[in-house]
């Protein structure tokens, strides 16, 4: 075999990823060292993925889309079921828990409200002045904005293998803006609360020492650093071990649907795969379980999970999952797309803060401001932009609105499959897509209903 460059098929792969890091490193040097840049709020890992769209599109480095919408697809299955992994330091209680299932709510209905006014867009411009429009495409609004460039990535090239041109890259391009608006009109609404003394602006400072104690690396029982196996070794091989296994589970379940010829089976089939990442991380919390079961009958006696070393793993996934997403946008695909990509994003902002503005009211009264600057940074970008946005205001998270979210996300994560389901649907025939339409509408009524009527069961 030969070792050497002329054996592309050995060293492709390996020297993307290479760029990838090298431009990570750089865009956190760029973020550090130039004045003024850290007060944008800008995620590092979004610097870097504007750097590598920049060296791609004018050449300089030779970066290959196909491999960055590899990158993109898996490392975001990666990191949900290293996130998924981590176990939790303590029970919630019943009001957490409640409160926790109205932040799911609350996640999935602005999903919900964004995909409605993507969808009214998307039909208002094939009814006039785009009949040539992909009539399904305001469906990706929530994708780019409410989930971030993972999922625009899957739908996107879903769409677009459904006949969407540029399907893919207008995702894409909305998940790419969505960081500009979190960090833009976020820091603009931070400075506004500041001017009319509604919170008390605390600065965080990137280059304080934080003294971590021993309980953030490492739990009871486990692994000893003498051990044969390397911790680090062991969470790899776990988040590795659980990926393959939900290949292999959906495999199983697309090889029985593909003997069903019906939209709806091609549909379930589409969200195996489109939305692996949430199969992924269900597996992982199984896989959790077990393993909490087993050290509680005494079958396993060291605590494998290492819940620090999950979180690195996480992190790393998600910031070559950005940097790898915006890398692949194609501007080529965007032409003749530029009218309705500028109005989702537009109102996509616009309808995402009224509406988080209202609710926030209602469902956080005590930390109110605290809540929507952490939820519309995330649901317009992604959840470290909300932390960014959050740290401003709290610097040391005394306001509970991140276990709120943590919690939250688990319960959006069942809220939010049926709309995966209907997300599949939605393009098969313009009847179909009027329907998905109408239930988006219902579901979001529905969830709206829950969080402001429902009080749980008094104790």
């Amino acid at each position: 075999m030969d070792f050497s460059h002329v054996n592309t098929d050995l060293w492709n792969f390996m020297i993307q990823i290479g760029i990838l890091c090298g431009i990570l490193l750089l865009a956190n040097t760029i973020r550090r060292k130039t004045p003024g840049l850290n007060k944008l709020l800008m995620p590092t890992a979004v610097i870097a993925g504007f750097i590598a769209l920049f060296l791609r599109v004018f050449n300089i480095f030779d970066i290959q889309v196909n491999v960055m919408e590899v990158v993109t697809y898996h490392t975001i299955a990666i990191g949900y079921i290293a996130l998924t992994l981590i176990i939790p330091k303590r029970e919630a209680s019943a009001s957490k828990v409640l409160i926790g299932s109205k932040t799911g709510a609350l996640i999935v209905s602005t999903y919900l409200i964004q995909a409605i006014f993507g969808l009214i867009i998307s039909i208002a411009l094939v009814y006039t002045v785009r009949p040539d429009l992909f009539m399904a495409s305001g469906v990706l609004l929530p994708m780019g904005y409410g989930q971030g460039p993972g999922q625009a990535n899957n739908l996107g090239s879903a769409y677009e293998s459904m006949g969407f041109y540029g399907g893919q890259s207008f995702a894409l391009s909305i998940a790419a803006m969505g960081f500009l608006v979190a960090c833009t009109v976020g820091v603009i609404y931070l400075n506004f609360l500041k001017r009319k003394n509604l919170i008390t602006r605390r600065s965080f400072d990137p280059n304080a020492q934080e003294i971590p104690t021993i309980e953030e690396f490492e739990d009871k029982n486990e692994i000893p650093i003498s051990e044969s196996m390397d911790r680090f070794s062991v969470q790899v091989a776990l988040v590795l071990f659980v990926y393959f296994a939900m290949w292999a589970i959906c495999r199983f379940f697309t090889n029985i649907l593909l003997n069903a010829d019906s939209n709806l089976a091609r549909s379930i089939i589409f969200v195996l795969w489109g939305f692996n990442f949430l199969f992924g991380a269900l597996l992982a919390s199984a896989v959790r379980g077990i393993i909490k079961l087993l050290r509680k009958k005494g079958l396993m006696n060291r605590q494998y999970i290492n819940n620090y070393l999950l979180g690195r793993i996480g992190g790393f996934s998600f910031d070559i999952m950005i940097i790898a997403g915006i890398c692949s946008i194609n501007f080529e695909k965007l032409s003749g797309l530029w009218l309705p990509f500028i109005l989702m994003c537009i109102v996509g902002a616009i309808i995402t803060f009224f509406f988080l503005h209202w609710i926030c009211k209602k469902l956080y009264p005590i930390y109110f401001y605290e809540a929507i600057l952490c939820l519309f940074g995330t649901l317009t970008g992604i959840i470290s932009s909300g932390i960014l946005l959050l740290r401003e205001a709290d610097p040391r998270f005394e306001t509970p609105i991140v276990s709120d979210m943590i919690l939250g996300v688990t319960f959006a994560a069942g809220l939010g499959f049926p709309m995966l389901i209907l997300c599949g649907l939605a393009p098969q025939s313009t009847e179909m897509l009027f329907i998905v339409f109408g239930i988006f509408i219902a579901y979001f009524l529905l969830l709206l209903l829950y969080m402001l009527k429902f009080k749980g069961k008094k104790i």
